[in-house]
């Protein structure tokens, strides 16, 4: 198993591709604190990770608040001991619209949970790192951040200052033997898979006008997420980092 006795933080760990990420990060070994806003889709995974035989627990955390995240990283390193990987999965958006018609306060949610989480985790996180001698941070960001489309254009910025903040951070932090990567998935199935379709709705028609431009020709699954995840965290990707992998089914291309 990839990470047997390790410890991981998967934010936003209570359904979608954390919930995928988290289960992976537990199958390979890994202890893992199941980080979520809603605490009991956290519950819920945690539980499925105990029955499963692996070792995980809650914790209730709103990413955008420093207090929040220095408490989930305190019950990591009081339950566990140590920290190895943070992932930082928890993200929002707003839905598909004209960019004039997202009000002022969905735009400050989306750079608080997408952006400022990022600072807050890297605050939080990096001593941690430092102090034990390296750590892998790895970023869910978004292909929204590379190659984006009209209609979710404040999402689009948050997600490429995702995928910067990524790059520039892994220069800062190598030094200190800290990995920092991100993955740009396209749209997948999870609990806001509506809000990025054509209209904000999830409907065949909007569906196949995205998948029609996949090469690949579906959408991405949580498991191809986590699989990503799973290997840039792992000591197979030891001198890989900065990178912003695309799991896009050829959607960037």
């Amino acid at each position: 198993m990839k990470f047997q006795g390790q410890v991981a933080i998967v934010t936003g760990g209570g359904s979608g591709f954390g919930e995928a990420i988290s289960k992976l990060l537990s199958q390979e070994g890994a202890n893992v604190v199941v980080a979520d806003i809603r605490s009991e889709g956290a519950e819920r995974v945690v539980t499925e990770i105990r029955a499963a035989g692996g070792d995980a627990i809650v914790s209730s955390t709103d990413v955008t608040k420093n207090d929040q995240v220095a408490a989930m990283v305190k019950l990591a390193l009081d339950t566990y001991g140590k920290l190895d990987i943070m992932v930082n999965n928890a993200g929002t958006t707003h839905k598909s619209q004209p960019m004039l018609n997202v009000d002022e306060k969905t735009f400050d949610l989306v750079f608080s949970v997408n952006v400022k989480s990022l600072y807050l985790s890297a605050k939080n996180v990096v001593p941690v790192f430092e102090k034990q001698g390296g750590g892998v941070m790895i970023n869910i960001s978004s292909t929204a951040g590379i190659r984006p489309r009209p209609g979710l254009t404040w999402y689009n910025g948050s997600k490429g200052a995702a995928n910067i903040l990524t790059k520039s951070m892994a220069v800062e932090l190598a030094p200190i033997k800290i990995r920092v990567c991100a993955i740009n998935p396209v749209v997948g199935e999870t609990g806001l898979t509506a809000d990025f379709l054509p209209g904000g709705e999830d409907t065949p028609e909007s569906r196949a006008k995205v998948i029609s431009s996949i090469p690949l020709g579906r959408l991405a699954m949580p498991l191809d997420v986590a699989k990503a995840v799973a290997f840039l965290a792992s000591d197979e990707a030891a001198f890989i980092t900065g990178v912003c992998l695309e799991v896009d089914g050829g959607r960037s291309i």
